[in-house]
């Protein structure tokens, strides 16, 4: 019964926000739907108000393009100076954030938050900087476009016709303390173009014509007053249900949305992350990792790593489960966690592919009972795009592989010349039947198709009347034709679905078996440096990378275990600080300092953070998988619990 009183859960959720915002910086952003809306000109005058309270208020980077009613109000305060980059033959001029962390004022002004920082910085863009300088305790006042924002991506580019590359994820704008709208007219934000006060006037015309005519300027200014009610909306939420208001604003809507290695699933998430923020509720991305996982190509597999990424961006949880189908394995996650709503896609599949293994989106519907299924249409600009490690079925040239299959067919052919006065056609189609099951067990279901497809053909041309020719004498012919390659499509169908049954097992079988032998040699361990060299040995094994281990001594980190090739460098070393003293995985494959050669992730105990693993991986490989990264994640909590047993002891 509802006794008026607040929920304690949320209660406590909400002291220790309160608790969290009081050793971080403020966020501020002015949010504007096109350039030359007055967000940077905003800006700088809430500053000025800022400083005339006595408040310590420093530029750190400002873009006034020019326009002279901001560059006005650049006057009195003060400028942190830039640091100049090279960049290809480019001098670039950046923000300093080491200066600004050094001065650290109470607060400083960071204009364009979606920007893009060069290479060889250690954050790839600006609003990771930004989460610096607030975790430093520093306030920031900054600037965005509605564009911009991940989340309306393709929403964005379905108006405009324009695809926006930097963007800045929804975390962010949910993480500011405060969003002011910088609203003006269309047809004033026009005039302004004209006036050339955006842009120089040969910019403005060209402007006007592609980006800024009336109908877009109309679509994005609604997206950023939905956009700002929407964040009016969950603080109003926030605020009653911390006091218990009673009102028409519960919810027990919960959303999942199904990823998989097609490109539409990115716009998924996006249409999933604008659905929960209507409704004020979570929403969870989960990828089934079928036995079919193991099959797919490295481009197949970046692409989930890619959605995975986009949807923690988001601010939504994700996960991958195993099942040996899609529908039937997301229907039973989704009635164990009280999912009442899921999003899937729709996308090309061929006919003859929905055929043979049915559609998805059919079974989820079909079996989803009191569960909303939501499809979303991939659009003309989204194919079915997976690709596999080997998915041709007639190849252009034949390989090696296909001219096996092709002497196999062959040989059965010549002993069935020989043999036709002696065997009946329906034994000798045996001997091809099983030619099919060699290739579908040796080389897998693209060849057992074609093998099935050339033994007809041959069996046809050889042996059956009149000879020597593809005209047949008997119609019945043509239906055992077709049964033959059905039976040897369905033979190798089965055949392959089996194999991927066992090397996906044999895959969990091997990570499991990874796992108890890492567990194993910890338990076994007699001191830390044990326990140090056999992660990296086990690294070694199982990864085929080179490791290094960096734990504190005195305020610093230092190497305690290494791969024998393997020399870190200062700089490295530096990277791996970082890493310690934020919590955070960095490096190689991340956003933050991606230009180094190794990934680096913390080594968690229960209540700190130990030391470092430095892991090199295969430069040919390219990416690291989730999947390996998940182990190398397993690898560290192992490692936390060991050592911390002997700090203990």
């Amino acid at each position: 019964m509802d006794d008026g009183r607040p929920d304690p859960d949320l209660l406590l959720s909400q002291i220790q926000k309160e608790e969290k915002k009081e050793t971080t910086g403020k966020l501020k952003i002015f949010l504007g739907y096109a350039a030359g809306v007055g967000k940077t000109y905003g800006m700088l005058k809430a500053a000025h108000d800022r400083l005339a309270e006595g408040i310590d208020v420093r530029i750190g980077y400002v873009e006034t393009h020019g326009r002279s009613e901001t560059d006005a109000l650049l006057d009195g305060l003060p400028i942190i100076d830039r640091v100049a980059v090279q960049y290809k033959s480019t001098i670039l001029y950046e923000m300093d954030i080491d200066a600004i962390l050094a001065l650290h004022p109470a607060l400083v002004l960071v204009d364009e938050l979606a920007h893009t920082n060069p290479p060889t910085f250690r954050h790839t863009k600006r609003y990771q900087d930004v989460e610096e300088l607030l975790a430093a305790g520093i306030d920031v006042y900054t600037t965005l476009n509605i564009q911009h924002v991940e989340s309306l991506r393709d929403v964005v580019a379905k108006i405009t016709s324009i695809v926006v590359h930097e963007t800045v994820p929804d975390r962010i704008i949910d993480l500011a303390d405060e969003i002011e709208l910088m609203d003006i007219p269309p047809a004033e934000l026009q005039s302004r173009l004209a006036e050339g006060k955006v842009y120089v006037p040969d910019m403005a015309s060209r402007a006007i014509e592609q980006f800024f005519n009336e109908g877009n300027l109309f679509a994005l200014r609604e997206l950023s007053l939905r956009k700002t009610a929407d964040r009016v909306d969950t603080q109003m939420f926030e605020y009653m249900q911390t006091r218990s208001i009673p009102g028409p604003w519960a919810t027990s809507e919960h959303l999942l949305v199904s990823i998989g290695p097609s490109p539409l699933s990115e716009k998924l998430v996006r249409t999933t992350k604008r659905q929960a923020d209507r409704l004020n509720t979570d929403w969870r991305a989960v990828y089934v990792e079928t036995p079919m996982h193991h099959r797919l190509s490295n481009k197949s597999r970046e692409q989930i790593w890619k959605t995975v990424k986009l949807a923690e961006s988001l601010g939504g949880k994700t996960e991958t489960i195993f099942g040996l189908n899609i529908p039937d394995t997301l229907i039973e996650y989704a009635k164990k966690n009280n999912i009442t709503r899921i999003v899937i896609g729709k996308t090309l599949r061929t006919r003859w592919k929905e055929i043979l293994f049915g559609s998805i989106v059919d079974q989820m519907i079909h079996k989803s009972g009191d569960i909303d299924v939501y499809v979303i249409s991939s659009g003309d600009r989204i194919k079915e795009n997976i690709s596999y490690s080997d998915e041709s079925i007639l190849p252009v040239t034949l390989p090696g592989k296909y001219l096996e299959s092709l002497v196999l067919v062959s040989i059965v052919t010549i002993c069935g010349e020989l043999l036709k006065n002696y065997i009946s056609q329906t034994n000798l189609i045996m001997f091809y039947l099983m030619v099919v099951v060699i290739a579908a067990f040796r080389r897998g279901l693209n060849l057992a198709i074609f093998t099935s497809i050339i033994g007809v053909l041959m069996f046809d041309f050889f042996l059956v009347p009149p000879y020597y020719t593809f005209r047949v004498s008997d119609t019945q012919y043509i239906i055992t034709f077709f049964g033959m390659i059905l039976v040897g499509i369905v033979v190798s169908i089965l055949i392959s679905k089996a194999q991927d049954y066992a090397k996906s097992a044999h895959h969990r079988e091997e990570e499991n078996a990874a796992l108890y032998r890492l567990a194993k040699n910890l338990t076994g361990a007699s001191d830390i440096k044990s326990v140090l060299s056999a992660v990296i040995l086990k690294i070694e094994e199982n990864f085929n990378w080179q490791a290094v281990i960096l734990m504190p001594e005195s305020k610093t980190l230092v190497v305690k275990g290494s791969s024998h090739a393997l020399h870190i460098t200062d700089d490295e070393i530096s990277i791996a600080q970082w890493a310690f003293s934020k919590n955070a995985i960095v490096g190689y494959d991340t956003d933050t300092l991606h230009a180094s050669r190794l990934r680096f992730i913390p080594i968690r105990s229960r209540k700190k953070v130990l030391g470092v693993l430095g892991v090199k991986p295969d430069e040919v490989e390219g990416v690291i998988s989730p999947d390996e990264g998940r182990m190398l994640e397993l690898f560290t909590d192992l490692t936390g619990l060991a050592i911390e047993r002997f700090e203990k002891g």
